[in-house]
């Protein structure tokens, strides 16, 4: 929902416009696009990859600006995100729209006359996904707009891949579907205990439309079907046992650490430390797996 016009009542700051860009959410994207990058087959001049995984940080940026644009007036009733330029008054909507589009287009066309136009095409398609189809449409509608939204910070990887190598092969979409199914068991796992928050602003997260206990039990299935997912890659040939033992035993312990969040009935958010835990374990385990997946490729070449 477009928040209503308000006068910001201090000058924003660049601060400000660096948090427009979610700087947190970008580090793993970026990371994951790195990754993506380096187990390519093939070598970019060190400039060029740079600048590759500069172009995708600044899309994540790009996107994370529009939703925030968009989504103004539904931070403001969330306590985790009042403080954010726009709903703080910081800084006004047009601002936040301009900054959010240049940087799109910037990041797109230097995307595409550094390194190739499949690249720049993957990286406008996952900007314009964020904002149109997960922000605009799925997010405000639907609980399972994490789900279906989970796609969009899946191209990172196959963004990094396709700046190499020009094409998208069986690893890149295997690694896009690996951070597609971890988008769910992530989120949900912190939704159960923000669920006051997305309940105060309207939107129909899982735990809010369906309750705790249906929240948990989708939470762990999507967990084994995450699981699968993040060991195929061995069994299938597109990595060696390095990258296979360490997918294995962090996704061992990611479903033994999902197990008590199915067990666990609570309603309190004070009573939800195996939730807490899961969601914080949740982003060492893709920077781990991707990173193990690097040091697989780089001793396989």
């Amino acid at each position: 929902m477009i928040a209503a016009d308000r006068s910001p009542s201090l000058p924003a700051e660049w601060r400000d416009f660096i948090a427009l860009t979610k700087p947190r959410v970008m580090t793993l994207v970026v990371f994951t696009g790195a990754c993506g990058l380096f187990a390519a087959p093939g070598t970019l001049h060190p400039v060029l990859a740079f600048t590759a995984v500069l172009c995708i940080a600044l899309g994540a940026g790009a996107a994370g600006a529009l939703n925030q644009w968009y989504e103004a007036d539904l931070d403001a009733k969330m306590k985790r995100t009042a403080k954010r330029p726009l709903p703080a008054g910081r800084m006004d909507r047009d601002s936040a729209l301009f900054f959010g589009v240049a940087l799109a287009i910037f990041s797109v066309l230097l995307m595409g006359l550094a390194t190739n136009w499949l690249a720049a095409g993957v990286l406008t398609v996952s900007i314009l996904f964020y904002v149109l189809v997960y922000t605009m449409w799925l997010k405000p509608r639907t609980p399972q707009n994490i789900v279906i939204g989970g796609a969009a910070g899946a191209f990172p990887p196959v963004i990094g891949w396709a700046a190499v190598t020009g094409d998208i092969a069986l690893l890149p979409v295997l690694l896009f579907t690996l951070v597609f199914a971890w988008t769910p068991p992530h989120f949900w796992a912190l939704s159960l205990f923000v669920r006051t928050d997305y309940a105060a602003a309207g939107v129909p997260m899982l735990p809010v439309t369906h309750g705790f206990r249906a929240t948990r039990h989708q939470l762990f299935i999507y967990t084994i079907i995450m699981a699968a997912v993040a060991v195929a890659p061995w069994p299938l040939g597109e990595t060696g046992a390095i990258y296979g033992m360490v997918a294995s035993a962090l996704s061992l312990v990611f479903i033994a650490l999902a197990w008590p969040v199915l067990r666990n009935q609570a309603e309190d958010p004070a009573a939800m430390k195996p939730e807490k835990t899961l969601f914080k374990y949740s982003i060492l385990y893709l920077f781990v797996l991707f990173g193990a997946l690097v040091a697989d490729r780089m001793l396989l070449a």
